[in-house]
């Protein structure tokens, strides 16, 4: 029989079974080790026959493992020669005749399996009878995976149901209740609906930057059209997220990316209408599996969303939009973009309260109404390289997570009592499923009162530990601070000591400068109470004094008392910084340059690790031009990077130390008449 007439799964399965042989030992290829490579294979094709068919593939899988185990092994030598059985021989001739039959061009593993079932004796047809499978269900089954598709190629199986393999329903989901609820999006949604009803160019494309909900608007459109609150146009449409990753993973042989995608889009056609496709991270269309010689997904899109056959939405951010799509006017004038921008505060406030109830039941905790809004106006103001309400959502998450660990390390009692709850509940329903109402009323009463004595017990417990499963606004500032670094939580006793006695302890390492260390204490001390300015470093500072009188050395001090190690300071010699074009080291270099993607000395720093000491040693030395970058760093509290990013210095502490007025400071000293202001003013 000629094996070049199989397809490429078909070959894998009887090279797999070759495998299964040499795994048990056996000499003699049969229809078992076939069957069980047929089961055994990555997301074959027999597997989802089953599940069509109500059977569980492992449970096949486990029977067959056994009738095998038990057969007679080789050892030595003997197992080099394999040997074919009639049956295996007789059982390619009847995939042949039912490939034949169903006119293909190519055996498949369908039509192995279909063969497999012709089988009348022996171990195969005591499994098939035990567990139901005959010729007409297998048929069936297929009918519901392969429609009107026939074997044209070697890859034929891996277009069956490319819809199901390669995209997720959204809609679906939307029905079981399985999407979180969309709060405070209905003009973008209005606006997406608008252009989906539109005669042509009806596909929209969100873009918006990462974490602002472009996700959540189509999600949001398919709840809508579960529950019938769209046009009439967008009634029984199903969105489909298409899976860019799986349409990819594993193409390695030229051609094959492409059946996939053009078995995708063969199947939306056939839906006449009724699907519209979703594509997330929409760029990657751009150059997808478009090896030597073949071209790319989005070019294979183009004709179909030409003629309207395809109705897409998509989603990507304005610098992706920017950099892939815009740049292809064809694929752009198929697009209508509809720009999604961040939300306020006060709609974050309420998407956030709108998903309270989903991660109180997840997390097993209670979230309270102060933790919602110190998620959302401590993220804003301390992560600043994120949007809203992505940002806020994630610290929320996290916190409860930290009150669930805290909560749920409870003793073995309290757990064996939350089992036997559990056990009662099942118990419980399938009383009732049998009509048994009384035992149903008596398991009832006996939950109850042990759920009675559980939250007594559990409360006790929790006080004792002094544990609350209440998240509150102090959980989401320790997590603020645990993610940046900022202190921002609530200061225990031991940190007012601490900022009380700050001079004291610098002053160990440090001595005399007392105006110096009471100004940066105070600016400390005030940044902790919450009353700098909230647009503006923590403090910024000149230094000025002869060389070795201790101006790095406060700086130093400084950051050992802050983050009890002098290393957690950026220092930068502005010796280095004279010439005019040093300034590119410092916040970047611009695009096109050498450099462009490594980012500055001092933005990449302050972006890393926001609460810092900045020193600036010697700035008298730097090029003129620096000193209007650090006007803009002093004055607003932030500077621009290189590539577009801003970077957040508000709560970092600035200083810079020079040698400018030392003369003056030294001959004040000589003539033994130190006046502080005077001299301060002098220089």
């Amino acid at each position: 029989m000629r094996y070049d007439k199989f397809t490429q799964k078909a070959q894998e399965a009887l090279a797999l079974a070759q495998e299964i042989l040499d795994e048990y030992n056996h000499q003699e290829l049969d229809t078992e080790h076939i069957f069980l490579a047929l089961l055994r294979q990555d997301d074959g094709l027999l597997g989802k026959i089953l599940k069509r068919m109500d059977i569980m593939p492992e449970a096949v899988q486990r029977r067959l493992e056994s009738t095998l185990d038990v057969r007679p092994k080789v050892y030595g030598g003997a197992t080099a020669q394999i040997y074919i059985t009639p049956r295996v021989k007789n059982l390619l001739t009847l995939a042949r005749s039912e490939a034949q039959r169903m006119k293909d061009e190519y055996v498949g593993c369908e039509h192995i399996f279909l063969a497999i079932t012709e089988e009348r004796e022996g171990d195969t047809a005591k499994l098939l009878r035990e567990f139901g499978i005959n010729k007409e269900k297998v048929y069936q089954a297929l009918q519901t995976i392969r429609g009107s598709q026939r074997v044209t190629d070697q890859d034929a199986e891996n277009k069956y149901m490319a819809l199901e393999r390669f995209a997720r329903d959204i809609t679906a989901l939307a029905k079981q209740g399985k999407l979180d609820p969309v709060i405070g999006r209905d003009k973008e949604i209005k606006r997406v609906i608008q252009v989906l009803s539109r005669r042509t160019k009806n596909n929209p494309v969100l873009i918006g930057d990462a974490g602002v909900g472009k996700t959540a608007i189509v999600e949001g459109l398919a709840q809508k059209i579960v529950e019938k609150n769209v046009p009439e146009i967008l009634k029984d449409k199903r969105i489909l997220s298409l899976d860019m990753g799986a349409l990819v993973a594993g193409s390695k042989y030229r051609g094959e990316f492409e059946d996939r995608l053009k078995a995708v889009m063969d199947e939306i056609k056939k839906g006449k209408g009724e699907i519209i496709l979703f594509i997330d991270e929409m760029h990657t269309i751009v150059g997808a599996g478009a090896a030597e010689g073949a071209i790319d997904a989005s070019n294979m899109l183009k004709p179909a969303l030409a003629r309207g056959e395809l109705q897409c939405i998509g989603a990507t951010t304005l610098n992706e939009y920017r950099k892939y799509i815009e740049k292809d006017a064809a694929l752009e004038r198929r697009f209508a973009p509809v720009f999604v921008s961040e939300p306020s505060l006060e709609d974050t406030i309420e998407i956030l309260k709108g998903l309270r109830k989903r991660y109180e039941s997840h997390h097993g905790v209670v979230i309270d109404d102060s933790a919602i809004e110190a998620a959302v106006k401590l993220s804003d103001r301390y992560i600043t390289e994120r949007f809203l309400p992505d940002k806020a959502i994630d610290l929320i998450d996290e916190a409860c997570a930290r009150a669930r660990i805290e909560v749920y390390s409870m003793p073995e009692e309290l757990k064996e009592m939350e089992r036997r709850l559990e056990q009662l509940g099942e118990e419980g329903r399938a009383a009732v499923d049998r009509r048994d109402y009384e035992k149903a009323a008596e398991l009832r009463d006996e939950a109850d009162r042990i759920q009675e004595e559980y939250r007594r017990k559990r409360n006790e417990w929790m006080k004792q530990r002094g544990i609350d499963d209440r998240v509150t606004e102090e959980d989401i500032a320790q997590i603020v601070s645990s993610w940046t670094g900022i202190p921002v939580s609530r200061m225990v006793e031991s940190e007012m000591d601490k900022l009380l006695k700050m001079e004291d302890r610098i002053h160990q390492r440090l001595i005399d400068q007392n105006d110096a260390v009471t100004a940066v204490s105070d600016a400390i001390r005030r940044s902790r109470a919450g009353l700098k300015d909230p647009n503006r470093p923590i403090g910024s500072f000149i230094f000025l004094g002869p060389t070795g009188v201790g101006k790095t050395e406060l700086a130093k001090s400084l950051a050992e008392f802050l983050f009890d190690t002098e290393e957690a300071m950026v220092r930068i010699d502005m010796s280095e910084y004279q010439e005019k074009h040093t300034v590119s080291r410092l916040i970047g270099a611009p695009p096109g340059y050498v450099g462009y993607e490594e980012g500055g000395q001092l933005t990449e720093a302050v972006r890393r690790r926001p609460y810092r000491v900045i020193l600036l040693d010697e700035f008298e030395k730097a090029h003129p031009d620096i000193f209007n970058i650090l006007l803009q760093l002093l004055d607003d509290g932030r500077l621009t990077d290189g590539q577009g990013r801003t970077v957040d210095f508000k709560n970092t502490i600035i200083i810079m130390t020079s040698n400018i007025g030392s003369e003056i400071i030294t001959e004040n000293l000589k003539n033994g008449s130190f006046d502080y202001e005077q001299v301060k003013k002098d220089v």
